[in-house]
């Protein structure tokens, strides 16, 4: 957030201010990153940076500082068939990587949605996808090496083999520098077969424990006020193959684009709500039997990714939260959310307008501040209500154990991520005191838990 000030309830968890403008660079190089850092410069900490400008909170934003925006940097500079690796420049874009991957027969490992997030923001931030088999949950878990600005103004570069070093700045959300290339593992393409089930709330809940240990790709929708749950299921196949790309795309477009605006448009026409959510809940319906079941049967992360590349992420930019929960507990905690949800909007009559998006997430420990269970995303097309739903979300969360991402997770207790992620949260803080001992890159939504 910048330039503005938001309405929040007055919770006396937050206050709202007024936040005066930050000023964004646009660096075309290195050295133009170096001389905003560096001990000369002439610009205002703090500093943060910035790609596509996909975050849900103000992780990205620098109040009365600097943004440093690198979406300048757009080099795909080497693939590595032989390695199997890529090296690319922080600003590209995830589908445009994807389709220059498979113009040489490779592709990204796991599955990633908003393609078209930048590499730098996917692997500083959490991206996440339905992943399955040696996939991670997180796109950052694929970073081999990088290289970036330190807050000081100097250049560092991070290695395959150091470890401990790239398990701190996956990640790391933008507080220890500023990523300009980075080098990741890739693969040969792989086919999976894809399947699509509709069911219950209380049958998801049964079902849930065991999808949580067979090796799937799982991405589910949840339509609390309907009861129903829309299952896309990814399975590994050597014997077909894949769909081509023009099924994903009307999959992706119909979920990305067509829905959003229909809802959209049906908020500002249909003012009496339970004629307008009556309208919302059968299009939402429509949309997941016809784009999951009449589609899509196979594909790879090649198809899948490529398909979503032309997304104009910001100029649809949702309403969202993100809270990621225990495997073990997520049987109950997907029907305290159903109940949540409708009490919700029984007690203030706001509920939201789109279903919730959910990944099965496989353990990943290839950072620091990595949470490795299941994923329900929360997402809303409009405005009116939402930061009251969001402080209530995170009030929900807290209680199932819910572990935020600081990219995308509304609403967080100050006091919260210090007691989910233990040791490894006062390790990360150490060592962004060393890498950044006068907080350059500390924000005021960044600082209110890591200072």
């Amino acid at each position: 957030m910048s330039g503005s000030s938001r309405q929040l309830r007055q919770s006396g968890r937050y206050r709202a201010l007024s936040i005066p403008d930050s000023v964004v660079v646009k660096p075309a190089g290195v050295e133009e990153i170096k001389h905003v850092l560096g001990p000369d410069s002439n610009f205002a900490a703090p500093f943060r940076p910035m790609g596509a400008n996909s975050s849900a909170t103000e992780c990205t934003s620098s109040s009365a500082g600097t943004v440093i925006n690198v979406s300048a940097f757009t080099q795909i500079c080497n693939i590595d068939t032989s390695a199997n690796t890529v090296t690319v420049q922080a600003g590209v874009h995830i589908g445009h990587l994807a389709k220059s991957l498979a113009s040489e027969g490779l592709e990204l490992a796991g599955g990633h949605d908003h393609m078209s997030r930048t590499v730098g923001g996917a692997v500083a931030g959490g991206c996440i996808g339905p992943a399955f088999g040696d996939d991670s949950a997180f796109f950052a878990s694929q970073v081999k090496s990088m290289r970036l600005v330190t807050p000081a103004g100097k250049v560092l570069e991070i290695r395959s083999d150091q470890k401990n070093l790239l398990h701190t700045f996956r990640l790391s959300f933008g507080m220890l520098g500023v990523i300009f290339e980075i080098t990741l593992r890739v693969r040969p393409i792989r086919i999976f077969a894809a399947s699509h089930r509709r069911c219950s709330f209380d049958q998801f809940a049964s079902v849930m424990e065991t999808l949580c240990t067979v090796d799937v790709g799982l991405k589910f929708y949840l339509l609390p006020f309907q009861g129903q749950v829309y299952l896309d299921i990814r399975r590994p196949v050597t014997d077909v193959t894949a769909d081509r790309r023009i099924p994903w795309k009307i999959k992706n477009w119909g979920e990305s684009a067509v829905l959003p605006q229909i809802v959209k448009s049906i908020s500002r026409i249909v003012p009496a709500s339970g004629m307008r959510y009556q309208m919302i809940d059968g299009i939402s319906k429509l949309t997941q039997t016809v784009v999951n079941n009449r589609f899509v049967n196979s594909g790879s992360n090649a198809t899948a990714l490529m398909s979503r590349m032309k997304d104009n992420y910001p100029a649809q930019k949702l309403c969202y939260s993100t809270w990621i929960f225990p495997a073990s507990e997520f049987p109950i905690v997907v029907q305290a959310f159903r109940d949540f949800c409708i009490r919700t909007q029984n007690e203030s009559g706001f509920r939201c307008d789109m279903p919730a998006v959910g990944f099965r997430l496989g353990k990943d420990a290839s950072a620091l501040l990595s949470p490795c269970f299941d994923e329900p995303m929360v997402i809303s097309t409009q405005t009116d209500g939402w930061d009251d739903f969001a402080i209530d979300f995170s009030d929900f969360a807290c209680h199932w154990a819910g572990v935020p991402l600081f990219n995308q997770t509304r609403e967080i207790p100050a006091n919260y991520p210090a007691q989910v992620f233990g040791s490894r949260f006062e390790f990360f803080r150490k060592i962004r005191r060393q890498f950044d001992p006068d907080n350059r890159m500390m924000n005021p939504f960044l600082s209110q838990y890591f200072l």
